[in-house]
């Protein structure tokens, strides 16, 4: 039995569009984490900030993936005063 190594867990998954989609979320949950993380605000504040609750911080912080979609990680990250580069490459 072989054993493959991966760069990370998402790329462990069938490559598909939900496996994408996963890496991108997750990436962007890494980025505003690491914005409130850096600014030192508290979740209260950074719900404030990104016009949510804070439980919805709390969700975000705890990695509740699955209960955030690209286009609100997007919206949330622009209303925290990030900005967004989307770079696009041919699969290999």
């Amino acid at each position: 039995m072989s054993k493959k190594r991966f760069d990370s867990i998402w790329d462990a998954i069938e490559d598909s569009a939900e496996a994408e989609n996963m890496k991108l979320r997750a990436k962007l949950m890494r980025a505003i984490i690491r914005h409130i993380e850096k600014r030192e605000l508290s979740q209260a504040a950074a719900a404030r900030l990104m016009g949510v609750t804070q439980p919805r911080i709390s969700d975000l912080v705890r990695g509740k993936i699955e209960l955030f979609s690209v286009d609100t990680l997007i919206t949330m990250a622009i209303s925290a005063g990030l900005q967004i580069d989307l770079k696009i490459a041919k699969a290999a």
